[in-house]
């Protein structure tokens, strides 16, 4: 450890202290946190070749490693270019901190060189934001950021270092080492609680759906127990995907965009809805038109949730994990899944899901050369494990993994995806992210060709720290989901097709990665195999399958149609 008290080093040395434990960005001009943090073994520096790439890999990390994740960046074109991933941590409500500098004040108003308003600008995504003028306020602003970005709803935090603070020979350590800042936990209000309870002790068809709160919170074990004393089915939101295995006899999928039926009758005819960490955004919405019409009990440790999408006639306001252990414990004195109303709803569960598996991992699974997405995936999650990190983009294509049991995921993986913004090209540098925190897991990154391209940027960190990714490209040669759109309206898509080569394969192979293109289930599996081998050596697998404009998720056909076939007929 190192005893310098120049100013850079005192911020490493807090944010280590506070919990922080990786920091990403770009170098800048002048020795700055980056360089700092290199001499503070607690601390792993990752330097990118691009400001967007470090704040999507900060949300991977920090969503697999359960920490706080740093982004360095300087004021100007640095800081701009790295508001689109600072946009989607906000929509995530991942905890990364953005620790930036200001210009000299002399040159504020005057045309200070770089210069620009970062309050300004991320306004409307951080948590909190403050700007260090004084030597005093640096380490309280400091640790009240970390505080700030882990407790309530996880977010964003920025804060600004005026350059004058910066300039001066030394600033005051702090006075002893402090213990790393801690999520507060909290319960909710007994009679309220009980209030719930009764709700859905009196329920004909409760429903439980965990959400992106639920894993930060660790509130897994809770949630199975609280759909097992229901007997009652148990969705997942994308970003609550992995709270319970799904697996589990009342594991049903996921909600919304992302509903494989029959599941989604369960939905229907759900009159009381137990939500749990979830804005209830609108792609979790999307298709179950009757949500409105039912029962909402809401439990989110934020009280802005509520009444956001819906009220709730309910709102239990606490930790995931604390609250749904205190619903549990009334639900155990009547445990409803015993009584005849109870081993009901179990069998229908059974059967929904027995139904589910019919039709879609037969399909999957299906004999002949053809390869469709849905068997790709599958053949993916049989090389990879259930267990392995699996990072999402949202493209058309893609979008088949979010459809369980197409992708079946346990409790021990970690799932990541973009937010309600879904960033194209997230995926790459989030992956990145991810096996920085969980070296000794498998690292699977699903997305489209468009979206690989706009994230090459991200490869040679990976190369440069050595992580085994392997990603699966879904090749339709363009961007898939504006092109089913303008198929739906009749409208030319010549502008999502591409027409130059792509240079994927070419970077991938000159960084020393390994890549193929399979187009039948023959090829894919021993490549798949290959990528493996090769991630365990530290190396990065690109493997490519063509896909077809017709070979739409279930949930996109459900609530679009099917404009790609409806312009192949036509």
């Amino acid at each position: 450890m190192t005893t310098d008290h120049s100013p850079w080093h005192v911020v490493a040395r807090a944010l280590a202290d506070a919990g922080c434990d990786a920091v990403f960005g770009l170098p800048s001009d002048e020795p700055g946190l980056m360089d700092a943090a290199g001499s503070y073994a607690d601390l792993r520096v990752v330097a990118v070749r691009d400001q967007r790439v470090a704040a999507c890999a900060a949300i991977g990390h920090a969503a697999v490693s359960g920490r706080p994740a740093v982004l360095a960046v300087n004021s100007g074109p640095s800081f701009a270019n790295a508001l689109t991933g600072m946009l989607e941590a906000s929509s995530l409500g991942a905890p990364v901190l953005v620790v930036t500098t200001r210009v000299p004040v002399a040159g504020i108003g005057r045309g200070g060189f770089q210069y620009t308003d970062q309050a300004a600008m991320a306004g409307p995504l951080v948590k909190w934001s403050f700007l260090v003028e004084r030597e005093g306020q640096l380490l309280w602003a400091l640790r009240r950021a970390v505080h700030l970005a882990v407790n309530g709803s996880p977010g964003i935090v920025l804060v600004e270092i005026a350059d004058e603070v910066l300039r001066l020979p030394s600033v005051a350590p702090q006075p002893r080492r402090r213990a790393a800042v801690q999520r507060i936990l909290a319960g909710a209000d007994p009679q309220e609680v009980r209030r719930a309870a009764g709700l859905l002790t009196a329920a004909r068809l409760p429903v439980v759906v965990a959400g992106g709160g639920c894993r930060p919170s660790g509130a897994g074990p809770a949630v199975r127990r609280l759909a097992e004393l229901l007997g009652s089915p148990v969705f997942t939101t994308a970003a609550g995907r992995g709270t319970v295995d799904e697996e589990h006899p009342l594991a049903c999928g996921l909600v919304g965009l992302y509903t494989t039926p029959p599941a989604d009758g369960l939905l229907a005819d759900a009159d009381v809805v137990v939500a749990v960490g979830s804005r209830l955004e609108e792609t979790a919405r999307m298709g179950w038109d009757s949500l409105g019409e039912a029962v909402l009990v809401h439990i989110d440790i934020d009280p802005a949730v509520f009444l956001t999408a819906l009220e709730p006639e309910v709102a239990l306001l606490g930790d995931a994990r604390v609250v749904v252990e205190q619903l549990a414990a009334v639900l155990e004195e009547r445990p409803v899944a015993a009584t005849e109303r109870g081993r009901a709803r179990l069998a229908r569960v059974r059967a929904v899901r027995e139904d589910m598996h019919a039709r879609y991992c037969a399909a999957a699974d299906g004999a002949g050369d053809a390869l469709s997405v849905s068997a790709a995936l599958r053949a993916v999650q049989d090389v990879f494990s259930r267990d392995a990190t699996l990072v999402q983009e949202n493209g058309l294509h893609d979008m088949w993994g979010y459809h369980f049991p197409v992708v079946s995921v346990s409790g021990a993986a970690h799932v990541i995806t973009p937010g309600e913004q879904t960033m194209v090209g997230f995926g790459l540098p989030a992956a990145v992210g991810a096996a920085l925190a969980a070296p000794d897991r498998n690292t699977v990154l699903v997305c489209g060709d468009g979206a690989l391209e706009m994230s090459l940027a991200a490869l040679p960190t990976a190369v440069e720290q050595g992580l085994g990714i392997t990603v699966l490209v879904l090749d339709n040669g363009g961007y898939g989901w504006p092109r089913f759109v303008r198929a739906g309206e009749g409208a030319p898509d010549g502008l999502t097709r591409f027409t130059a080569p792509g240079h994927v394969q070419a970077a991938v192979a000159a960084a020393g990665g390994l890549t193929a293109r399979c187009t039948t289930a023959a090829e894919l599996v021993p490549a798949l195999a290959r990528a493996r081998a090769a991630n365990r050596e530290g190396r990065t697998a690109v493997i490519t399958v063509p896909v077809r404009d017709t070979d739409v998720p279930v949930g996109v056909r459900g609530l679009f149609g099917d404009g790609a076939e409806a312009k192949e007929a036509a």
